[in-house]
């Protein structure tokens, strides 16, 4: 049967992003622009082996890249020799984002290594997917709002290097804020050891995993503080403080002010 979503064969400028597919191929699968494209090109391998070649250079796509291919950039691409290439793919204009989030290279390729931000971006992806299909209202927005999520998190990595374990133990902090959980626990999550994970941490943040945790544990406080009406005990046990004279001298240690003073400070500045 044949495809109606090739991204070989489809330019969306006119319409800023239009259309996305999700593919499996063998070693056969092939395609060449000499000539580049309209549009930008954007895959994520899921699994097995591709290949992009330019001009410039020849880079593989394993699973976890993402690959970025810019407009009117002459490549080719395909399956490696042996293998199957399992990925997803969207079309979209440059003009329709913006130029922070997208490479400064004609191609330009990212591995993704934490599995939460993996898991992340292939949601992202499966929701363009969904919504260029079914294309009920807004359903270009949802796109668009969707791809550049995948761009603002890769532009973010691009900035801010982290060691892939490094990155899944500050998930687990956010995700876990209100909750007990030791560094054995997070350790055993990334695959190393309490010692090893804490060197680790602190080699690659400057702060030590206790700091980062109680790092966000206040500026979530904050917030709370200074768009809500709740109590300083109250936001102090949402954010994950058992003890409030505890929660009291973070919160001072973070942000040189008391709770009550930081929350009566802002609401003047309004």
């Amino acid at each position: 049967m044949a495809r109606v979503d090739s991204p070989s064969d489809y330019s969306g400028e006119d319409r800023g992003f239009v259309i996305a597919g999700h593919f499996n191929e063998p070693d056969t699968y092939t395609h060449s622009r000499p000539s580049g494209m309209e549009d930008w090109l954007i895959t994520y391998t899921i699994g097995g082996e591709g290949y992009f070649k330019t001009p410039e250079k020849q880079l593989l796509c394993m699973p976890g890249d993402v690959t970025l291919l810019r407009s009117g950039t002459p490549h080719q691409y395909g399956t490696s020799k042996g293998k199957e290439w399992h990925f997803l793919w969207a079309h979209f204009s440059g003009n329709w984002m913006p130029a922070s989030v997208l490479p400064d290279h004609p191609i330009y390729n990212q591995t993704v290594a934490n599995d939460t931000s993996r898991k992340r971006i292939y949601r992202a992806f499966m929701r363009i997917l969904i919504d260029s299909r079914e294309r009920n209202s807004y359903w270009n927005e949802l796109c668009l709002t969707s791809l550049n999520e995948v761009l603002i998190v890769l532009a973010q990595r691009r900035q801010q290097r982290l060691d892939s374990r490094v990155e899944e133990t500050l998930h687990r902090l956010s995700q876990s804020m209100r909750e007990p959980i030791t560094i054995d626990e997070l350790a055993r999550s990334v695959g190393l050891s309490p010692s090893r994970l804490s060197h680790l941490f602190k080699e690659s943040t400057g702060q030590s995993i206790i700091d980062a945790l109680n790092g966000m544990r206040i500026r979530q406080a904050a917030l709370l503080l200074e768009h809500t009406d709740r109590s300083s005990a109250d936001i102090a046990y949402d954010v994950g403080f058992i003890n409030y004279n505890h929660f009291i001298n973070q919160f001072h240690k973070w942000m040189e002010i008391s709770p009550s003073g930081y929350k009566k400070k802002m609401r003047q500045k309004s």
